[in-house]
């Protein structure tokens, strides 16, 4: 219903046959105008971002590297990198709303250090990192030569626009921007990520390394997101009411159970980490739940980190999706009765 009647024509007639590695030439153009100074060729289209990370892990890190993740994150950020090298962990911030210190930063690195990883709003905090942080941190990298790896998949869809970070790959030459169809923009099933990155051997290396995994998109999921894009900020902008919404609902929740949870609102993204504060601890409480409810919550011990301890007294809950209001009173029902 959104697609111009050009675009219509072109998804019912689309060839489905291979398409280019590297992206329809037209997405790549779409997912181009999202930021300051891309052009498409600075674009590599990929199968969902979690193969592009996959992809710029495998290609950018060898054995006597040395790379730094921040925690908690995506897990992927560290199994990944696990995987090929050695890989310090440094730790957001609860009691100062998860934000990073650039000088744990400093004090992890190595003379072999090639790489660091961050991810904001971050998952599962929805932390969003200061400018003034985020700039010392580009600066750093900048001065030591290191590759800086960005998972911007909740850009878009943060609480106040003003805190929004600009992106990696448009302020650094040595930065990697991932991002995807599947989060801010609410549209997983396409299956459509992206990095984009102005080196372009990198870019040459990771499309290479592409042929030994999805070697091509999916050619309608192409021509859809394409559509997506041309009218992004109209889906943007639905998906930050729904997403701003569904956060008062929590806070008021919460509120109501001050003996049961603390929680603060996230800055950005869709996925909040509260505290349980009951004496059967979290993992018990999220298991209980489910078993009885059907309400699924994510327990901190599917959540434990490979490079330093994680909140163990802590949960993940999506509120990204319109039916909130169903889970929210079966939990309600549930802490009452218990």
């Amino acid at each position: 219903s959104m697609a111009s009647p050009e675009d219509r024509q072109a998804f019912e007639n689309q060839w489905l046959g291979y398409t280019e590695t590297y992206g329809h030439p037209e997405l790549r153009e779409e997912i181009a105008a999202t930021y300051e100074t891309a052009k498409a060729d600075d674009i590599l289209c990929f199968a969902g971002a979690e193969e592009g990370v996959y992809a710029a892990m495998r290609v950018l890190l060898d054995r006597e590297d040395h790379a730094i993740v921040v925690v908690p994150n995506y897990q992927a950020a560290e199994t990944i990198p696990l995987e090929i090298c050695a890989v310090s962990g440094v730790p957001l911030n609860p009691e100062e709303s998860w934000a990073l210190d650039i000088d744990r930063v400093k004090n992890q690195l190595r003379p072999n250090t090639k790489l660091i990883s961050i991810n904001f709003p971050n998952n599962p905090t929805g932390a969003v990192l200061g400018r003034d942080r985020f700039d010392a941190l580009v600066d750093l990298c900048r001065e030591r030569g290191l590759y800086l790896f960005s998972d911007e998949v909740y850009r878009g869809v943060e609480g106040d626009p003003a805190i929004r970070l600009p992106q990696v790959g448009d302020v650094y030459e040595r930065g990697l921007s991932l991002n995807v169809m599947s989060k801010a923009y609410g549209l997983p099933g396409l299956r459509i990520g992206w990095i984009m990155t102005r080196e372009a051997p990198l870019l040459q290396k990771l499309e290479r390394y592409k042929h030994y995994l999805s070697i091509s998109n999916s050619a309608p999921s192409e021509r859809l997101a394409i559509i997506a894009l041309k009218n992004r900020e109209r889906i943007l902008e639905r998906n930050r009411a729904l997403v701003n919404a569904n956060a008062e609902k929590l806070g008021t929740f919460f509120g109501d159970f001050p003996h049961r949870f603390e929680w603060r609102r996230p800055h950005g993204g869709c996925v909040g980490f509260p505290r349980y504060k009951g004496s059967e601890g979290a993992d018990r409480f999220c298991e209980a739940l489910v078993a009885e409810t059907g309400v699924l919550l994510l327990p901190p011990k599917i959540y434990r980190s490979e490079l330093m301890e994680t909140p163990q007294d802590r949960f993940r809950i999506g509120f990204g999706r319109k039916n909130i209001d169903a889970g929210l009173n079966v939990l309600r029902h549930y802490l009452q009765r218990a």
